[in-house]
């Protein structure tokens, strides 16, 4: 440590921000040399953004068709004064009974939200800390069923201390949460002298893409009321089911017949995902705790939502035909791009765990790798970032248990840079000769997980490498090189 870092606190001279990560690096790799379809067509294409942006032409004729709704129009400006002058951490009314209302309907109006228990937060990472803060102190923990959300470790762990505690779960069952995982976690954690405060379960999934059946959200309230600890339920991507099986929310269960210490239970979501609106930083903690409601509301102060933003999502959520509009095209353009993406994987060999939610795909590359080792996952992701030019997210950023999977977001581009994406792949990663044997349209290969395509004896996907880069060691923070 440096004479002057010495003066500086233990978080501005640590690393527990997590940036020094593969997940990062694809990041840095995308942004020191973007995609751009005319000026730099050669360029890294980023797909480890989970971003929605298939249905910005419904929300801008809604814009345009509904100029009130903003004070920097010539329409709304007499409302400018009153939104723009203080306003308290609770958030305007108006805002908090169209989120309430937006959350009911993305749940199928199968339970209702009570608007006062609607806490602003900056974005979902802004709603996890602060239910971080109120939940539990430095050192103590919570479980989290792995795969996870690489920027947990940075939203829960970095400013709160506490510790991230994984439950295993394995491909061999669709990584499923079971009840034998969680009370093997949880006795772990006991015998290492750790209190658990909670469990983080996350539903649609990230990375995963898949939702938690009303079974399994059953059996996980049933365990945290019998240790008596919180749930935390991500439901960010909520919106982002485009298919059968329909999304369960845990306000359900809990409206059910289950017992259940609502005390416990608390929901984080936001608009980044479902309406593709990260840049307005709209994040909720909604709990069902009294007082984790009164300290979330007062730590908002941290982290509000412009009184600006409020009143134009106010106005846009309240609008029940475009919200019926938009959450149902949202989910045919899903189940479309869903199936285009995995349907041209499948051509060159490449299938993806069954999934009918979320923005991305968790993509299975284990046959791809020479060993079964996270080096060697690693590699491979240099390959797709130097070569393929796509940045892919690996498996491990997400504490994967196993080497092999990737993460593949698909909603953040258009139709022509999509297939410029496959069309890398297949250039990349194609057999070599014209033996690849595909099973037939009308039967729908892309929906079934389990799909294997056959190859001539004469290939194997071990000689994909020949033409990849040298193996490296695995760095702790691997910076990676782009080429122009």
């Amino acid at each position: 440590m440096s004479i002057k870092q010495h003066l500086l606190s233990k978080i501005a001279t640590g690393d527990g921000h997590g940036e020094n990560s593969p997940y990062f690096d694809g990041w840095k790799a995308y942004d020191s040399n973007p995609f751009h379809p005319t000026s730099n067509p050669e360029g890294v294409i980023q797909m480890g953004l989970a971003e929605n942006q298939l249905c910005f032409d419904v929300v801008q004729q809604w814009v345009l068709d509904n100029p009130q709704a903003s004070i920097c129009t010539a329409e709304g400006v007499d409302e400018f004064r009153d939104i723009a002058i203080f306003q308290d951490y609770h958030g305007l009314p108006e805002f908090r009974n169209a989120v309430a209302n937006f959350m009911a309907k993305v749940r199928g109006d199968r339970v209702a939200f009570d608007p006062d228990r609607i806490v602003m937060s900056g974005g979902a990472t802004g709603a996890h800390e602060t239910i971080a803060f109120c939940l539990a102190d430095r050192d103590e923990a919570f479980l989290v069923p792995v795969p996870y959300y690489a920027g947990f470790d940075r939203d829960l762990r970095w400013r709160t201390g506490i510790k991230l505690i994984p439950v295993a779960c394995e491909s061999s069952n669709d990584f499923k949460v079971t009840r034998e995982a969680l009370e093997a976690a949880y006795e772990k954690a006991q015998e290492d002298n750790i209190r658990v405060k909670g469990l983080l379960i996350t539903n649609p999934s990230n990375p995963l893409g898949t939702i938690l059946d009303r079974e399994t959200l059953t059996s996980v309230v049933s365990f945290i009321n019998e240790k008596n600890i919180h749930l935390v339920c991500d439901e960010i991507y909520s919106a982002t089911v485009f298919s059968q099986p329909d999304f369960v929310s845990i306000a359900e269960i809990i409206e059910g017949e289950i017992e259940c210490d609502r005390d416990l239970i608390h929901i984080v979501y936001s608009l980044s995902k479902d309406m593709g609106f990260p840049g307005f930083r709209v994040g909720i903690v909604y709990s069902y705790n009294d007082q984790v409601v009164s300290c979330a509301r007062k730590m908002s102060s941290f982290g509000l939502v412009s009184s600006q933003t409020q009143h134009l999502i106010a106005s846009m959520l309240s609008d029940d035909a475009f919200v019926k509009k938009f959450l149902e095209e949202s989910a045919k353009r899903l189940a479309k791009r869903h199936r285009n993406f995995t349907w041209g994987l499948s051509q060159v060999g490449i299938s993806c765990l069954k999934s009918n939610a979320g923005l991305f795909l968790w993509m299975d590359l284990r046959r791809l790798l020479k060993k079964p080792t996270f080096e060697e996952e690693i590699t491979l992701w240099r390959v797709i970032i130097n070569d393929v030019k796509l940045n892919v997210s690996p498996g491990s950023s997400f504490h994967c248990p196993e080497p092999g999977w990737f993460r593949v977001c698909i909603a953040n581009m258009d139709d022509k840079t999509m297939d410029t994406a496959l069309t890398r792949i297949r250039k990349k990663f194609a057999p070599p000769n014209k033996e690849l044997l595909v099973v037939p349209k009308k039967k729908k290969c892309w929906q079934d997980h389990n799909l294997r395509l056959s190859f001539s004896p004469r290939f194997s996907p071990r000689s994909l490498y020949e033409d990849m880069s040298p193996h490296s060691p695995m760095p702790h923070s691997p910076l990676v090189p782009t080429r122009t």
